[in-house]
């Protein structure tokens, strides 16, 4: 019997299981509506408690629809036959047929362990795993992987080349690729790593760390969902193309409750994409930045007034500059929040006017509170302390910072003379462009110098409530959205944390796990990244203190990632050859796959490069059916993007730094040369060379860019 026969007889023989599993999936979604419908029904009762019993019904209801609407692309993915004679099939959610039975393993439950783990030197009882391909509801392949010959029962079919290399082999699509179903050993140990303390995840390009990290948030809101999806689970993510591109993962693998950041968009109020320059990103990121923001949160306001002069009753009342620095000065000692004590400088000022007003006796002086009843009356007086020590906003203050002879000032003997001019170049940018990456986490730490001012509590109106606990639920779309809603309410500047997710930790600079550390002061951590991926240019030994400060005294939890599955060993050869010239001890992961097919490196003129960007371009849609990144230095991204302006949206074009994180099937690398002039560029090349898993093009003008 042929190959091509064997295989379509064993994809009829998964179809039909499929086909079972999807039969069942409908009737759960008919039982869901039906009880949504039946929860209305309970209202005809007429009493509060059916109105309540019905909400509840519906709630329910809905979220389970919600979730067997989520699941429905590839349910089953995988299959399990082991050596006991059971069979198990794995999928991204569990499901049981009308007598209980399961037809489908949840991937997170234990049972669904072994699909993971198993391996031919310890085959955890598992004969045969088997990897299922499907589109929809259609079965389109399978791979094998027979673990156990000789507990193999005679008969037993083997298709494929082994699973994991198969799926290695498909395009990525424009989202991240979900390696559920390819996930291995070593990233399934650290997937299911004890949920406390901090879990830490190293590992070279292409060994899955950002998948294992996702991966790992899904596997903690399945085993204790009160815990995580009450608390929340927060994921921090270097950029915002590399949010986007994270963002199919969680829901496809059943969790949205999740909340996605990236290191620009953690602050509520800022969407910052500017990327300084890696010697002034330094500057921004050490922690002598902290006084400086430190001395600008407790300076006098710029331009704010010098003098107050109230005539009084026929009586000048008068503070000078010099008692209104003394007044401010001890209404804000070294540590107070600025916000906070507003209320105590005030009380300074009328305190001072009152003395001053009994020293010169002012005729018919009343009693003090009646004193300042009729100050605080006078608008005059009021524009005084509104201009005198108004409330302040991180960016106003700093804002300030852009004043040549203020920073100066603040960072007197903190900074050199040449950081302080290269931080200055980059905030006479700040009215203009607004803030980069690097400032959002000096606004979080001056929002945390200041405080802020104290507001009446309000209560979170809910939309659907009728009196007493009751709510009233009207369109399907608005009783979904209240099922997700109400699960979870945040307020939008959230800091309780159950669980924290640092994706390319590497590149956090110490300013940032301060800004990140204030979010997780309760939490559980992933930490994933790889040192030698690093963009830092500061103190190494500043930014391992920052980051052992916030993350606290919990226990660690280490597990390194040591093989490749992105690269084929023809591109990673290059990218390892980068990165051993000012690494040369650094050990790599093994690339697991080879293609056949070799990098190609052309050398231009300047004249000629946007035409041949252009065709190569167009020639890696030809080859390839995922994306193409075409990765720029980051001063030319838009130029070099109106190069490739009309091709299809599979041609993605990012700068060296966004490119950390994601993957393409065919990168076309320009200017390679430009990367080369540090540490820190020969680091970014190293990023940008191992970004494809298929087709690899370097081009330039320079054809000694390697350094």
């Amino acid at each position: 019997m042929s190959d091509a026969t064997v295989l379509q007889q064993e994809i009829a023989v998964e179809q039909k299981h499929v086909d079972l599993v999807y039969a069942r999936l409908a009737e759960l979604r008919r039982n869901a509506s039906r009880a949504e419908k039946e929860g209305y029904q309970l209202a005809g009762v007429g009493t509060f408690g059916a109105l309540v019993e019905r909400d509840a019904m519906v709630f329910h209801a809905a979220r389970r629809r919600h979730a067997l609407d989520t699941e429905y692309e590839g349910l089953v993915f995988g299959r399990l036959d082991l050596n006991t004679g059971a069979t198990h099939y794995v999928g991204r959610m569990g499901i049981r047929d009308d007598s209980s039975q399961p037809l489908v393993v949840d991937w997170r439950a234990p049972a669904a362990a072994a699909f993971y783990r198993a391996t031919p030197a310890d085959p955890l009882g598992v004969v045969r795993r088997r990897m299922i391909q499907s589109s929809g509801e259609r079965v389109t392949g399978i791979e094998d992987d027979l673990l156990d010959p000789d507990a193999a029962p005679e008969g037993m079919r083997v298709v494929g080349d082994g699973a994991l290399l198969a799926s290695l082999s498909k395009a990525t699509g424009r989202g991240m690729r979900d390696i559920v179903a390819t996930i291995q050993r070593e990233q399934d140990e650290a997937i299911r790593s004890p949920a406390s303390g901090v879990t830490i995840v190293t590992g070279g390009p292409g060994t899955g760390k950002t998948a294992v990290a996702l991966h790992r948030a899904a596997y903690l809101l399945y085993s204790d969902r009160n815990r995580f999806a009450g608390g929340g689970i927060l994921v921090v993510g270097p950029s915002g193309v590399f949010v986007d591109y994270i963002a199919t993962v969680l829901p496809s693998l059943g969790e949205d409750t999740a909340t996605l950041r990236s290191l620009g968009t953690l602050v509520p109020g800022y969407d910052a994409t500017r990327v300084d320059p890696s010697d002034v990103a330094a500057i921004k990121g050490s922690l002598r930045m902290r006084r400086v923001l430190e001395r600008a949160s407790h300076d006098a306001v710029p331009d704010g007034p010098t003098e107050l002069r109230l005539l009084y009753r026929g009586t000048l009342l008068r503070l000078d500059a010099k008692e209104l620095e003394r007044i401010r000065r001890s209404a804000l000692p070294r540590g107070a929040r600025r916000n906070e004590v507003r209320g105590a400088g005030f009380d300074r000022v009328f305190d001072a006017l009152w003395a001053q007003a009994r020293q010169q006796k002012v005729t018919g002086l009343p009693e003090k509170p009646d004193f300042e009843a009729e100050l605080a009356d006078r608008p005059d007086f009021r524009d005084f302390l509104k201009a005198w020590w108004p409330r302040f906003t991180p960016m106003r203050v700093l804002r300030w910072l852009t004043v040549p002879g203020r920073l100066r000032s603040y960072a007197h003997g903190l900074l050199s003379k040449e950081e302080i001019a290269r931080l200055q170049g980059s905030f006479d940018a700040l009215d203009a462009q607004g803030p980069t990456i690097a400032d959002v986490a000096l606004l979080d730490e001056l929002d945390e110098l200041m405080g802020r001012p104290r507001k009446p509590q309000r209560k979170t109106k809910n939309p659907f409530h009728v009196r007493d606990g009751i709510q009233e639920l009207s369109t399907a779309n608005e009783r979904q959205a209240a099922a997700r809603a109400q699960q979870v309410q945040r307020d939008e500047d959230y800091r309780e944390y159950a669980h924290v997710v640092v994706d390319e930790s590497q590149d956090v600079s110490p300013m940032q796990w301060r800004m990140i550390g204030r979010r997780g002061t309760y939490a559980s951590w992933t930490i994933v990244g790889d040192p030698a991926q690093t963009a830092w240019a500061g103190d190494p030994d500043e930014l391992d203190r920052s980051r052992d400060k916030a993350l606290g005294s919990r226990k660690r939890n280490s597990y390194a990632l040591t093989t490749n599955y992105r690269n084929s060993s023809e591109i990673f050869a290059v990218a390892a050859s980068v990165i051993r010239v000012i690494m040369p001890d650094l050990p790599l992961p093994s690339a697991v796959r080879s293609t056949g097919v070799e990098p190609v490196d052309l050398v231009t003129d300047a004249g000629r490069l946007p035409d041949l960007v252009r065709e190569i371009a167009e020639k890696q849609l030809a080859d390839v059916d995922g994306t193409i990144g075409v990765i720029t230095p980051v001063p030319r991204r838009d130029e070099m993007a109106q190069w490739v302006a009309g091709l299809p949206e599979r041609v993605q074009v990012v700068t060296a730094l966004e490119a950390k994180g994601m993957e393409y099937d065919a990168v076309v690398l320009v200017e390679p040369g430009s990367l080369t002039k540090d540490p820190a560029g020969i680091r970014t090349l190293y990023v940008a060379l191992s970004r494809a898993t298929q087709r690899l093009t370097t081009l330039g003008t320079d054809p000694d860019w390697r350094p």
